[in-house]
């Protein structure tokens, strides 16, 4: 007998783990030896659709940034939406530099993920949830010759209380 396997629907509850403002500290190969500092403020939008991360980085090699994580299934014409067995949580990533990117996004009880497969520049994050979800360890990693993978921006979220 064959088994039937249901691919699940990506949830929202997940990224509620990530409210709250937080310091980070990241290192990142092009500066070796250096820490870079920031703070990372994340807040629903009002209806608790749309999740809004801020990226503030004390560095000036490094952008400040704007992210909003949801599902999108759905556009406001009426009547429109995303074909069937489309609706997945994104991630539109925008920075100080003009930068825009589009990520494809999970979350789960133990980590949050966002990657792109883009030929010559693939990017994909993990960040880890540790001590009950008040710190998350993450790396980011890069592919520029769609085979290997190597780490890149390392950095760790420490909730402010």
């Amino acid at each position: 007998m064959a088994k039937t396997v249901t691919k699940t629907e990506p949830r929202l509850e997940p990224l509620d783990r990530l409210v709250g403002t937080w310091d980070t500290e990241g290192t990142h190969p092009a500066l070796p030896g250096v820490l870079v500092r920031g703070t990372v403020t994340v807040e629903w939008l009002e209806g608790k659709s749309f999740l809004i991360h801020r990226g503030q980085v004390d560095h000036p090699d490094f952008p400040d940034s704007i992210s909003i994580i949801g599902l999108t299934d759905q556009d406001r014409v009426q009547g429109a939406s995303a074909p069937a067995g489309a609706r997945q949580l994104s991630l539109h990533y925008y920075d100080s530099r003009g930068v825009f990117r589009l990520y494809e996004a999970s979350a789960d009880d133990r980590s949050w993920r966002f990657w792109r497969n883009a030929p010559g520049f693939s990017q994909r994050f993990t960040g880890t949830f540790t001590e009950g979800g008040d710190v998350i360890v993450g790396v980011t990693q890069l592919c520029e010759d769609d085979v290997t993978w190597k780490d890149d921006l390392k950095i760790t979220y420490r909730r402010r209380r």
